[in-house]
Protein backbone atom coordinates (compact mmCIF):
# COMPACT_ATOMS: atom_id res chain seq x y z
CA UNK A 1 0.00 0.00 0.00
CA UNK A 2 0.81 3.47 -0.04
CA UNK A 3 2.89 4.45 3.20
CA UNK A 4 4.80 7.68 2.19
CA UNK A 5 3.43 11.18 0.94
CA UNK A 6 0.56 11.43 -2.16
CA UNK A 7 2.68 12.01 -5.26
CA UNK A 8 1.76 15.50 -5.49
CA UNK A 9 3.73 16.33 -2.22
CA UNK A 10 6.80 14.30 -3.29
CA UNK A 11 6.50 16.19 -6.61
CA UNK A 12 6.97 19.50 -4.21
CA UNK A 13 9.10 17.44 -1.57
CA UNK A 14 12.52 19.68 -1.03
CA UNK A 15 13.91 18.77 2.35
CA UNK A 16 16.65 21.15 3.82
CA UNK A 17 19.64 19.05 3.56
CA UNK A 18 22.01 18.22 6.31
CA UNK A 19 25.32 18.84 4.15
CA UNK A 20 28.59 19.05 6.71
CA UNK A 21 30.73 21.87 5.60
CA UNK A 22 33.74 19.95 5.03
CA UNK A 23 31.62 17.49 2.28
CA UNK A 24 33.45 18.34 -0.50
CA UNK A 25 37.01 18.37 1.69
CA UNK A 26 36.72 15.05 3.33
CA UNK A 27 35.63 13.38 -0.22
CA UNK A 28 38.56 15.47 -1.72
CA UNK A 29 40.86 13.58 0.55
CA UNK A 30 39.66 10.31 0.82
CA UNK A 31 39.80 9.94 -3.18
CA UNK A 32 42.95 11.27 -2.71
CA UNK A 33 44.50 8.78 -0.67
CA UNK A 34 43.15 6.01 -2.56
CA UNK A 35 44.53 7.97 -5.82
CA UNK A 36 47.57 7.12 -3.96
CA UNK A 37 47.76 3.80 -4.81
CA UNK A 38 48.14 2.17 -8.30
CA UNK A 39 45.02 1.27 -9.94
CA UNK A 40 46.94 -2.02 -11.46
CA UNK A 41 43.70 -2.67 -13.24
CA UNK A 42 44.37 -6.32 -14.32
CA UNK A 43 42.00 -8.16 -16.75
CA UNK A 44 42.21 -12.22 -16.67
CA UNK A 45 40.28 -14.30 -19.36
CA UNK A 46 37.49 -16.19 -18.14
CA UNK A 47 36.10 -19.39 -19.92
CA UNK A 48 32.64 -19.51 -19.86
CA UNK A 49 31.24 -21.63 -22.74
CA UNK A 50 29.69 -18.44 -23.89
CA UNK A 51 29.85 -18.13 -28.03
CA UNK A 52 28.78 -14.00 -28.34
CA UNK A 53 30.60 -12.73 -24.91
CA UNK A 54 34.16 -12.61 -23.83
CA UNK A 55 34.45 -12.43 -20.15
CA UNK A 56 37.52 -11.23 -18.10
CA UNK A 57 38.09 -11.73 -14.57
CA UNK A 58 38.88 -8.09 -13.08
CA UNK A 59 41.01 -7.10 -10.00
CA UNK A 60 42.20 -3.60 -9.06
CA UNK A 61 43.10 -0.99 -6.62
CA UNK A 62 40.36 0.35 -4.66
CA UNK A 63 40.37 1.84 -0.70
CA UNK A 64 43.35 1.21 0.70
CA UNK A 65 45.07 -0.27 -2.25
CA UNK A 66 42.73 -3.68 -1.50
CA UNK A 67 42.15 -5.78 -4.51
CA UNK A 68 38.31 -4.99 -5.88
CA UNK A 69 37.13 -7.85 -7.99
CA UNK A 70 34.61 -7.71 -10.57
CA UNK A 71 33.85 -8.85 -14.07
CA UNK A 72 34.46 -7.26 -17.37
CA UNK A 73 31.75 -8.33 -19.93
CA UNK A 74 32.30 -7.31 -23.93
CA UNK A 75 30.95 -8.26 -27.17
CA UNK A 76 33.20 -10.83 -29.05
CA UNK A 77 32.12 -9.04 -31.81
CA UNK A 78 33.29 -5.68 -32.20
CA UNK A 79 34.92 -3.73 -34.52
CA UNK A 80 35.86 -0.17 -32.80
CA UNK A 81 36.59 0.80 -28.79
CA UNK A 82 32.84 0.52 -27.01
CA UNK A 83 30.91 2.39 -24.71
CA UNK A 84 30.70 1.12 -21.24
CA UNK A 85 28.63 0.85 -18.26
CA UNK A 86 29.98 0.40 -14.53
CA UNK A 87 26.93 -1.45 -12.49
CA UNK A 88 26.58 -1.46 -8.99
CA UNK A 89 25.44 -3.98 -6.89
CA UNK A 90 22.77 -4.16 -4.55
CA UNK A 91 22.81 -4.42 -0.77
CA UNK A 92 24.73 -7.82 0.45
CA UNK A 93 24.90 -8.83 -2.69
CA UNK A 94 28.33 -9.51 -4.64
CA UNK A 95 29.38 -10.07 -8.70
CA UNK A 96 28.06 -13.68 -8.19
CA UNK A 97 28.63 -15.52 -11.96
CA UNK A 98 28.73 -13.72 -15.07
CA UNK A 99 26.14 -15.62 -16.82
CA UNK A 100 23.83 -13.19 -14.41
CA UNK A 101 24.81 -10.11 -16.47
CA UNK A 102 24.14 -10.37 -19.88
CA UNK A 103 21.91 -7.96 -20.82
CA UNK A 104 24.40 -4.77 -21.35
CA UNK A 105 26.78 -7.02 -23.49
CA UNK A 106 23.87 -8.09 -25.33
CA UNK A 107 23.04 -4.44 -26.05
CA UNK A 108 26.56 -4.04 -27.59
CA UNK A 109 28.37 -2.47 -24.69
CA UNK A 110 31.40 -3.30 -22.57
CA UNK A 111 29.91 -4.17 -18.89
CA UNK A 112 32.20 -4.12 -15.93
CA UNK A 113 30.50 -5.11 -12.69
CA UNK A 114 31.87 -4.12 -9.32
CA UNK A 115 32.15 -6.42 -6.33
CA UNK A 116 30.76 -5.39 -2.75
CA UNK A 117 33.45 -5.82 -0.56
CA UNK A 118 32.42 -7.54 2.43
CA UNK A 119 29.02 -8.13 1.13
CA UNK A 120 27.33 -11.27 -0.74
CA UNK A 121 25.69 -13.20 1.98
CA UNK A 122 22.54 -11.73 1.00
CA UNK A 123 21.05 -15.55 -0.39
CA UNK A 124 21.88 -14.42 -4.16
CA UNK A 125 24.88 -13.45 -5.96
CA UNK A 126 27.66 -13.87 -3.51
CA UNK A 127 30.99 -11.78 -3.32
CA UNK A 128 34.55 -12.30 -3.95
CA UNK A 129 36.13 -9.08 -1.82
CA UNK A 130 36.47 -9.44 1.65
CA UNK A 131 36.65 -6.10 3.43
CA UNK A 132 40.02 -5.53 5.07
CA UNK A 133 39.82 -2.54 6.63
CA UNK A 134 42.73 -2.12 9.83
CA UNK A 135 40.66 0.45 11.85
CA UNK A 136 37.80 -1.83 11.97
CA UNK A 137 34.49 0.04 13.91
CA UNK A 138 32.96 0.42 17.36
CA UNK A 139 29.71 -0.22 18.35
CA UNK A 140 27.24 -1.36 15.37
CA UNK A 141 23.46 -2.90 14.91
CA UNK A 142 23.53 -5.99 12.49
CA UNK A 143 24.46 -5.11 9.06
CA UNK A 144 26.44 -2.54 6.88
CA UNK A 145 24.61 0.85 7.75
CA UNK A 146 25.99 1.30 11.42
CA UNK A 147 29.37 0.15 10.81
CA UNK A 148 31.50 2.85 11.76
CA UNK A 149 28.60 5.10 12.30
CA UNK A 150 30.92 7.04 15.05
CA UNK A 151 33.54 8.63 12.48
CA UNK A 152 32.57 9.02 9.30
CA UNK A 153 36.66 8.34 8.19
CA UNK A 154 35.75 4.75 9.73
CA UNK A 155 32.54 4.24 7.99
CA UNK A 156 32.23 1.13 5.62
CA UNK A 157 30.27 2.99 3.16
CA UNK A 158 33.32 5.70 2.61
CA UNK A 159 35.28 2.76 1.68
CA UNK A 160 32.72 1.50 -0.70
CA UNK A 161 32.59 4.24 -2.40
CA UNK A 162 35.89 5.02 -2.82
CA UNK A 163 35.71 1.43 -4.65
CA UNK A 164 32.82 2.58 -6.75
CA UNK A 165 34.76 5.56 -7.82
CA UNK A 166 37.79 3.40 -9.26
CA UNK A 167 36.00 0.79 -10.44
CA UNK A 168 35.22 3.84 -13.69
CA UNK A 169 39.42 4.07 -13.81
CA UNK A 170 39.50 0.36 -14.36
CA UNK A 171 37.11 0.76 -16.93
CA UNK A 172 39.12 2.69 -18.77
CA UNK A 173 42.07 1.41 -18.44
CA UNK A 174 41.24 -1.73 -20.74
CA UNK A 175 41.63 -0.70 -24.38
CA UNK A 176 38.19 -2.07 -25.90
CA UNK A 177 36.91 0.55 -23.76
CA UNK A 178 36.23 4.12 -24.82
CA UNK A 179 37.27 5.96 -22.19
CA UNK A 180 35.20 9.23 -23.19
CA UNK A 181 31.66 6.99 -22.96
CA UNK A 182 31.27 5.45 -19.37
CA UNK A 183 27.79 5.09 -17.71
CA UNK A 184 27.35 4.43 -14.33
CA UNK A 185 23.93 2.24 -12.99
CA UNK A 186 22.64 0.04 -10.45
CA UNK A 187 19.07 -0.35 -8.06
CA UNK A 188 19.14 0.21 -4.43
CA UNK A 189 22.41 0.07 -2.85
CA UNK A 190 23.63 0.23 -6.43
CA UNK A 191 21.72 3.24 -7.12
CA UNK A 192 22.67 4.90 -4.31
CA UNK A 193 26.63 3.89 -5.37
CA UNK A 194 25.74 5.03 -8.94
CA UNK A 195 24.64 8.78 -7.54
CA UNK A 196 27.75 8.83 -5.24
CA UNK A 197 29.70 7.94 -8.18
CA UNK A 198 27.67 10.87 -10.35
CA UNK A 199 28.26 13.42 -8.06
CA UNK A 200 32.41 12.75 -7.34
CA UNK A 201 33.13 12.53 -11.03
CA UNK A 202 32.43 15.16 -14.14
CA UNK A 203 33.62 12.79 -16.55
CA UNK A 204 30.39 10.12 -17.06
CA UNK A 205 27.86 10.06 -19.99
CA UNK A 206 25.30 9.60 -18.09
CA UNK A 207 23.83 7.86 -14.54
CA UNK A 208 20.65 5.56 -14.32
CA UNK A 209 19.74 5.48 -10.91
CA UNK A 210 16.94 2.92 -9.84
CA UNK A 211 15.27 2.94 -6.39
CA UNK A 212 17.96 3.90 -4.48
CA UNK A 213 19.43 3.23 -0.63
CA UNK A 214 21.95 5.83 0.81
CA UNK A 215 19.49 9.17 0.43
CA UNK A 216 18.35 11.22 3.07
CA UNK A 217 18.46 8.98 6.04
CA UNK A 218 16.93 10.38 9.16
CA UNK A 219 14.05 10.17 6.88
CA UNK A 220 14.29 6.90 5.75
CA UNK A 221 15.21 5.70 9.25
CA UNK A 222 12.00 7.37 10.83
CA UNK A 223 9.04 6.16 8.27
CA UNK A 224 10.32 2.49 7.41
CA UNK A 225 11.15 -0.53 9.70
CA UNK A 226 12.52 -2.60 7.00
CA UNK A 227 15.34 -3.09 4.96
CA UNK A 228 18.79 -1.31 5.85
CA UNK A 229 17.14 2.01 7.24
CA UNK A 230 15.89 -0.10 9.80
CA UNK A 231 19.22 -0.30 10.89
CA UNK A 232 19.66 2.96 11.81
CA UNK A 233 16.51 3.05 14.12
CA UNK A 234 17.71 -0.38 15.60
CA UNK A 235 21.31 1.39 16.73
CA UNK A 236 19.61 4.34 18.14
CA UNK A 237 17.12 2.96 19.97
CA UNK A 238 20.22 1.73 22.30
CA UNK A 239 22.63 4.61 21.60
CA UNK A 240 19.95 7.32 22.28
CA UNK A 241 22.14 10.43 22.79
CA UNK A 242 24.60 9.30 19.57
CA UNK A 243 21.78 10.92 17.24
CA UNK A 244 23.07 14.07 16.12
CA UNK A 245 26.65 12.05 15.59
CA UNK A 246 25.45 9.19 13.83
CA UNK A 247 23.34 11.97 11.62
CA UNK A 248 26.35 14.09 11.38
CA UNK A 249 28.21 10.59 10.02
CA UNK A 250 26.18 9.53 7.55
CA UNK A 251 25.25 13.11 5.72
CA UNK A 252 28.85 12.64 4.42
CA UNK A 253 27.48 9.32 2.77
CA UNK A 254 24.17 11.18 1.56
CA UNK A 255 23.07 10.77 -2.02
CA UNK A 256 21.09 13.98 -1.25
CA UNK A 257 24.50 15.86 -1.33
CA UNK A 258 26.14 13.84 -3.89
CA UNK A 259 23.03 14.62 -6.30
CA UNK A 260 23.35 18.22 -5.52
CA UNK A 261 27.32 17.94 -7.10
CA UNK A 262 26.50 15.70 -10.08
CA UNK A 263 26.12 16.85 -13.79
CA UNK A 264 25.66 14.16 -15.74
CA UNK A 265 22.38 13.36 -17.45
CA UNK A 266 20.74 11.02 -15.08
CA UNK A 267 17.70 8.98 -15.02
CA UNK A 268 16.00 7.68 -11.68
CA UNK A 269 13.13 5.82 -10.66
CA UNK A 270 11.05 5.02 -8.12
CA UNK A 271 8.28 2.80 -6.81
CA UNK A 272 5.65 4.45 -4.54
CA UNK A 273 4.80 1.25 -2.58
CA UNK A 274 8.79 1.09 -1.83
CA UNK A 275 8.92 0.20 2.05
CA UNK A 276 12.97 -0.52 1.64
CA UNK A 277 13.64 2.83 0.13
CA UNK A 278 11.17 5.03 0.39
CA UNK A 279 9.82 7.33 -1.97
CA UNK A 280 10.15 10.25 -0.08
CA UNK A 281 14.01 9.63 0.03
CA UNK A 282 13.92 9.06 -3.44
CA UNK A 283 12.49 12.53 -4.57
CA UNK A 284 14.70 14.37 -2.14
CA UNK A 285 17.97 12.60 -4.04
CA UNK A 286 16.12 13.92 -7.14
CA UNK A 287 14.82 17.21 -7.05
CA UNK A 288 18.32 18.38 -5.60
CA UNK A 289 20.44 16.72 -8.20
CA UNK A 290 22.14 19.29 -10.42
CA UNK A 291 22.27 18.15 -13.71
CA UNK A 292 19.40 17.28 -16.34
CA UNK A 293 17.15 14.32 -14.91
CA UNK A 294 14.21 12.53 -15.37
CA UNK A 295 12.48 10.45 -12.85
CA UNK A 296 10.39 7.55 -13.37
CA UNK A 297 7.69 6.85 -11.36
CA UNK A 298 5.86 3.59 -10.61
CA UNK A 299 2.81 3.85 -8.51
CA UNK A 300 1.79 0.18 -8.15
CA UNK A 301 5.36 -1.15 -7.22
CA UNK A 302 7.70 -1.36 -4.19
CA UNK A 303 11.26 -1.85 -4.27
CA UNK A 304 11.11 -3.96 -7.40
CA UNK A 305 10.56 -0.37 -9.33
CA UNK A 306 10.45 -1.30 -13.60
CA UNK A 307 12.12 -4.45 -12.93
CA UNK A 308 13.00 -5.67 -16.57
CA UNK A 309 10.06 -4.35 -17.52
CA UNK A 310 12.30 -0.67 -17.13
CA UNK A 311 14.96 -1.38 -19.59
CA UNK A 312 13.97 -0.31 -22.74
CA UNK A 313 14.11 3.17 -21.15
CA UNK A 314 17.45 2.94 -19.85
CA UNK A 315 18.34 1.11 -22.95
CA UNK A 316 17.28 3.73 -24.87
CA UNK A 317 18.95 6.35 -22.64
CA UNK A 318 22.40 5.01 -23.38
CA UNK A 319 21.62 5.55 -26.80
CA UNK A 320 20.80 9.19 -26.96
CA UNK A 321 24.12 9.33 -24.50
CA UNK A 322 26.34 7.02 -26.24
CA UNK A 323 25.60 8.38 -29.96
CA UNK A 324 24.51 4.49 -30.67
Amino acid sequence: MLFDMPLDRLRAYHPEPEEPADFDAFWAGTLAEAAAHPLDAVFTPEETGLTTVEVHDVAFSGWGGQRIRGWLLLPRHRTAPLPAVVQYIGYNGGRGIPYSWLTWSALGHAHLVMDNRGQGGGGKNTADTPDLAPEGHGSSSPGFLTRGIEDPHRHYYRRLITDAVRAVDAARAHPAIDPDRVAVLGGSQGGGLALAVAGLRDDLSAALVDVPFLCHFRRGSQITDSGPYAEIARFLSGHRYGVERAMETLSYLDGVNFAARATCPAWFSVGLMDRICPSSTVFAAYHRYAGPAELEVFPYNGHEGGAEYDLPRKAAALRKVFGT
